[in-house]
């Protein structure tokens, strides 16, 4: 079992959403963008460092959302969402094709890949709960 981090970023009444390059695996599938948590590195740490490589963004996660396991063919994840905060930064693109700052009604509507579905779901259900 993988354990994978992401990060659901808001900023202004949207969220942050990348696109798998045709290079990645799930290939050109949208997902909250993260990564693998490296040995001896808290979920929160690896976090920040994932967004910091992938996007030059600084962020601040604040709170976990619940985990989802999902078997692919070749392996297992266990992908761990947290809401965070945007810090500061300008986004580059190291390993996505592309992004998109998605507001909430239009946030299913994308192409997602299959881990990435149930925490689309819950996000949503949270924030329209607060409304």
């Amino acid at each position: 079992m993988i354990k994978v981090v992401c990060a659901i970023i808001e900023n202004e009444g949207t969220v942050l959403i990348t696109q798998r390059s045709s290079r990645m695996a799930q290939p050109l599938l949208w997902e909250f963008p993260g990564g693998k948590v490296e040995v001896g590195e808290s979920e929160v740490e690896a976090l920040i460092r994932e967004i910091q490589e992938e996007l030059n963004l600084l962020i601040v996660p604040r709170e976990r959302l619940t985990p989802v396991l999902h078997y692919y063919s070749s392996r297992a994840i266990e992908l761990i969402p947290y809401t965070c905060s945007l810090q500061n930064g300008n986004i580059l693109l190291a390993e996505h094709q592309a992004y998109s700052w998605a507001s909430l009604d239009v946030l299913a509507n994308y192409s997602w890949c299959p881990a990435d579905i149930p925490i689309v779901e819950e996000y949503l259900h949270l924030k329209r709960s607060q409304l």
